[in-house]
């Protein structure tokens, strides 16, 4: 029973990191831009730095699971500032990140993905194919 409970106990902590890092109805209205130049159609009205715990003792948190946290912190604080809009000036350090706070109104932001993600706008689909077709891409040359 002992031994149970000091192998639960460790874990119920660890699910507790995230609690409470929620999105904010403020925040919700806040929008996040992942590149472009917002000087020329935002208002910067300042900077939010947020930080949350990167590792639990020697173990490192999940590396994604902690940048969201940091864009929901940060969202959650533009909106107090009456932002609407966010963008990383860097990538997270130790937990902890900065961000622009910028008020754009409903400006058109400049398309960017957001780093990582798999979708690549620069792929257009290709209009010959039939639908239900298949298309192949080779994962290496051989």
């Amino acid at each position: 029973m002992r031994k149970t409970l000091l192998l639960l106990v460790p874990l119920a902590l660890l699910g507790a990191c995230t609690y409470g890092i929620t999105l904010d109805e403020g925040g919700k209205h806040v929008r996040t831009a992942w590149g472009g130049d917002l000087a020329a159609t935002c208002r910067d009205l300042g900077k939010v730095t947020v930080s949350v715990m990167d590792h639990v003792g020697p173990v490192n948190r999940n590396d994604i699971k902690v940048r969201d946290e940091l864009e929901v912190m940060a969202r959650n604080e533009a909106a107090k500032m009456h932002a609407d809009t966010i963008k990383p000036l860097a990538d997270p350090t130790d937990g902890s990140q900065p961000w622009g706070a910028y008020q754009c109104g409903d400006a058109p932001l400049a398309p960017a993905n957001r780093p990582g993600n798999p979708a690549s706008p620069s792929i257009a689909p290709n209009p010959q194919t039939t639908p239900g077709a298949f298309e192949t891409y080779p994962v290496k040359d051989h």
